[in-house]
């Protein structure tokens, strides 16, 4: 964790970056289009990668940088690659099946958030911790988890099920790099592993939900069931 003291310019960065990927994770649920959904994506992939390199430069941590490029190509590159080429083959381009309007998953994100903040606080004071940037990391780690969850919930197409779990790892991700910066490197090869085998799962399931069902609302999924 980072215990020693940070000037403002360096927590003013991750400040920046950290708060700028929790926007993006707004920008995924309040946004009924799947490409914009991709591309806010790989925006947040690359500002967590942003972030290990900023990490790695202030803590000497330099494996990050290692992290911070694998961040970059796979999370920002590679992933929405595999994705986008997976949209373009489904012909579709928007969420067609709407639990709830945006107006409404927007509202219910930012009732995450201020969750999310309490909840941090809580943990500040039971662990007292009083520094800043750590209240500010389990903020936005808890607030962009809390995002993932809600879309798994109210959006019922599979890809936005994947983006959403996607999500979910990104924001652990984000928290990881600023609470545990000497994580070692064989855990984040690990994790990079794990969601290249979690899109190759998600695209056997695409062809299963289009091939047999003839759709891609996860809803159809119940058929499997008996």
């Amino acid at each position: 964790m980072l215990h020693f003291a940070v000037n403002p310019v360096v927590a003013s960065i991750f400040a920046l970056l950290a708060i700028g990927s929790l926007v993006l994770s707004f920008v995924m649920l309040g946004s009924r289009w799947l490409k914009d959904y991709l591309h806010a994506f790989a925006l947040q992939s690359w500002l967590i990668a942003g972030l290990s390199a900023t990490i790695a430069w202030v803590t000497g941590f330099h494996e990050l940088y290692f992290v911070a490029v694998l961040t970059a190509l796979f999370r920002g590159l590679v992933l929405p690659w595999l994705l986008l080429r997976i949209l373009r083959r489904l012909h579709v381009d928007r969420e067609l099946h709407e639990v709830v309007q945006p107006a409404t998953a927007l509202l219910l994100g930012a009732l995450s958030v201020i969750f999310a903040v309490v909840v941090a606080y809580r943990i500040d004071q039971t662990a007292k911790i009083d520094t800043q940037i750590v209240t500010m990391a389990l903020t936005v780690m808890l607030s962009v988890k809390l995002i993932g969850f809600l879309v798994l919930v109210i959006r019922r197409e599979a890809v936005s099920h994947i983006l959403g779990i996607l999500q979910i790892e990104n924001g652990i991700f984000l928290g990881s790099q600023i609470l545990v910066p000497g994580m070692p490197m064989m855990i984040e090869l690990v994790l990079l592993f794990d969601l290249l085998v979690a899109v190759a799962c998600f695209g056997v399931l695409v062809r299963y939900l289009v091939g047999v069902v003839g759709a891609t609302d996860s809803k159809a999924l119940r058929r499997l069931t008996g």
